[in-house]
């Protein structure tokens, strides 16, 4: 046939493997995505109906990518196959049957954003410190005990301990309770509430059952205990599981993905069939070797042994660097380089970092540097404010409920309803036990709200109402385009003509261009079908290759990508890894996968760096270069020289040198482990940190501040510390 001719030979097997379940591990640059493309158009020319295959993925772009290249094996019969997203498939099936546990099938879906907007709102309701509960921080622990499955009522019963533990769980009720009257879902709801659905409605869960005949699962490695679950509740008798993974590339622990669920597959599911996918087609020989020494470290894995074909490559470029514009200066220098060397395109080069805030210094190197650049994950086009707020009317245009969504546009443009008068409202709303927007009509009965707020809101109610009454009417565009013409929104950015306003009317325009294609690939798609798109767009989706861009992204946002030269930066300790010495090993071992993700992206060119300072939380920090360097085979690394030392034929001095010269030399201390911000230990004092050197030699003054015993200062020779 000719969808296996392009298989090797373990790949062909796993491809042919449909009498049974299976888990193909999968090491990274090993084919996953053909394996997993033609073992569908393998099932589908064997004789299953395309739309009894269910196929699960982590991202849209996934998703798409998948379905396009089946395509082109089977042809529109692939339009027919179950494929998306977890939260998509299951978004599907709720609105299907939305009725069945409580909401209309227009329900909204609440991001992370909106997640933490409406918690904020909880917080204030129940008149709670918002310095003590802050609301990002309550809206993760929500979401961490729902993909746990933890309800309300467990937690109140199994885990309230402290008066802290008492107000998360009235906050976590009450969020819930909001949720339900905003008939709104949030992103955990999309996985818990099927499983609701399920246990209610046995006939529904049996018509699932019957209809998908083959469940594939994409990244599931990557999967929680709610999904698993789904796949447990559907694949039910007859119904054949094929899971795709690499447990070394398990990276989303602090977001619930339980690595448990890929490495006790075969315990789980009946005669499962294991394949191993070995050989990697995409990184050197160096890289990959590279890459393979640092995960040999990890104990909890499924042991593998990536190989490569590919040509031996050049090493991996160690550069060490005096602090972070230092390391973004060195970085555009071996940019242009590579560009120079290889003739590459802007769109092969990605330089990853661990945590967002990374990016600031890289992003003045580029500008000074003249090199165009694109940030994967940070304020992502549907997330800008003006984007959101056109988006938060399409939503209360399709469900009058969406009391966030209201509240966000109540003075989006500006109306004159303060605070108070929404606040007054909000109680009227409470005290009557009806939805905001039906206040909103009987404003007139609020009569603590000025009669100047009151028609002010009278005439917003009636804008609504008319563009309501049009949804069914217009198309999607036509709908959006009158809208934000009658709001005059562009107009007045226009007549502001800032830079800013500028910038927000081209991302308006930027809106109605998107809503503009979608309805033109999808015909019949209603402003639900659009909403529920946007609300699920993973920040990776927006990666654009059509114009030249260096891209930047944390490493959790490169997986699944490729690129021809990678930069993987801020390698020190307490960075890179974030987890610190009293992590548990496992936080460390998953540092560890993360840190093999990032090398893995390479294909021609890794190079690696790392400061001797960095400015951090708001002041400079000295750390020790990453153990993840040190674990590195020395056979496949080259370390760098700095380009100023080649030019000038002299190390440049840098802040780090101006501040201690050799202090720490003659202290008979190592100048790469003892400094300012070194973790030391005491035997009388425990552990501490150092905050400062004073002199130098013996007599030399050390300032720690240990953790239990608060500031000393010691002379150098008596100080008896050791390093932890």
């Amino acid at each position: 046939m000719k969808i296996l001719e392009s298989l090797n030979p373990v790949q062909r097997e796993a491809v042919e493997c449909i009498k049974s379940s299976q888990m193909i591990v999968a090491g990274a640059g090993s084919g996953k995505t053909k394996v997993l493309t033609h073992k569908i158009a393998y099932l589908i020319e064997n004789g299953y109906e395309p739309s009894s295959i269910l196929a699960l993925t982590f991202t849209n772009k996934a998703a798409q990518e998948m379905k396009e290249r089946i395509k082109k094996l089977v042809g529109k019969k692939a339009d027919e196959i179950w494929m998306g997203t977890f939260h998509s498939v299951f978004a599907k099936i709720l609105r299907d049957h939305a009725d069945k546990i409580g909401y209309s099938r227009n329900f909204s879906i609440y991001d992370r954003e909106d997640s933490v907007q409406l918690v904020q709102h909880v917080i204030q309701e129940l008149e709670i410190s918002q310095d003590l509960y802050i609301p990002s921080r309550i809206q993760h622990k929500i979401s961490n005990q729902k993909n746990h499955l933890i309800t309300v009522e467990n937690y109140r019963q199994n885990f309230v301990v402290t008066l802290a533990d008492q107000h998360f769980v009235k906050i976590y009720e009450l969020y819930d309770s909001r949720l339900k009257e905003n008939n709104a879902m949030d992103f955990d709801d999309l996985l818990i509430k099927p499983l609701v659905l399920f246990k209610n409605e046995p006939k529904i869960l049996a018509n699932y059952r019957n209809r998908f005949k083959y469940i594939l699962v994409d990244e599931y490695q990557d999967t929680n205990k709610a999904q698993y679950n789904l796949i447990k509740e559907l694949s039910f008798n007859k119904t054949k599981v094929c899971v795709v993974g690499d447990d070394a590339q398990s990276i989303y622990g602090w977001r619930g993905a339980d690595i448990s669920n890929i490495l006790s597959f075969e315990k789980d599911f009946q005669k499962v069939q294991i394949y191993k996918l070995e050989q990697n087609y995409r990184s050197t020989k160096n890289i990959l070797n590279g890459a393979n020494s640092v995960i040999s470290n990890n104990k909890n894995q499924l042991k593998k042994n990536l190989w490569t074909e590919n040509k031996e490559g050049e090493k991996i470029s160690i550069i060490r660097c005096s602090d972070e514009k230092d390391e973004a200066y060195q970085i555009s220098m071996q940019i242009k380089k590579e560009i120079q060397k290889r003739k590459i395109s802007l769109n092969d080069i990605a330089i990853l970092y661990r945590t967002n805030a990374q990016s600031r210094a890289l992003e003045d190197a580029l500008r000074r540097e003249k090199l165009p650049y694109q940030i994967i994950g940070g304020v992502e086009f549907y997330r800008r404010k003006e984007v959101k707020d056109i988006v938060a009317y399409l939503r209360v245009l399709a469900n009058q409920s969406d009391e966030e969504s209201l509240l966000r546009i109540m003075n989006f443009p500006q109306r004159g309803i303060g605070n108070t008068s929404i606040e007054k409202m909000l109680a009227f709303s409470r005290r009557l036990d009806i939805t905001f927007f039906k206040t909103m009509a009987r404003i007139f009965e609020v009569i603590e709200v000025k009669e100047r707020i009151q028609k002010n809101v009278k005439q917003f109610k009636l804008l609504l109402d008319k563009y309501v009454q049009l949804k069914d009417k217009l198309s999607l565009y036509e709908l959006t385009s009158a809208l934000v013409d009658e709001l005059g929104i562009i107009k007045t950015f226009k007549e502001e003509n800032t830079k800013d306003s500028m910038q927000k009317n081209m991302n308006i325009q930027e809106l109605l261009n998107a809503i503009h294609e979608f309805s033109q690939k999808n015909k019949n798609a209603t402003i639900d079908d659009y909403l529920a798109e946007v609300s699920l767009m993973a920040s990776v989706d927006e990666l654009n290759n059509s114009t030249q861009h260096i891209t930047l992204m944390t490493v959790h946002n490169a997986k699944g990508l490729e690129f021809d030269v990678c930069f993987i930066i801020g390698l020190e300790e307490d960075l890179f890894p974030i987890s610190s010495k009293y992590d548990t090993d496992a936080d460390i071992e998953e540092e560890r996968r993360l840190f093999y993700v990032a090398c893995t992206r390479a294909k021609e060119k890794l190079y690696l760096t790392h400061a001797r300072s960095r400015y951090r939380f708001g002041e400079v920090a000295y750390q020790d270069r990453s153990r993840f360097i040190n674990e590195v085979d020395p056979a496949t690394v080259f370390n760098e020289k700095d380009p100023t030392e080649v030019r000038s034929g002299r190390k440049r001095k840098s802040f780090y040198d101006d501040l201690y010269n050799d202090d720490l030399d003659e202290l008979g201390l190592d100048r790469r482990t003892y400094r300012v911000g070194s973790r030391v230990s005491h035997e009388v004092f425990g552990s501490g940190k150092i905050l400062a050197i004073e002199g130098n030699g013996e007599e030399a003054k050390i300032t720690i501040h240990f953790e239990d015993h608060g500031k000393k200062k010691m002379v150098a020779k008596y100080a008896r510390l050791s390093l932890i």
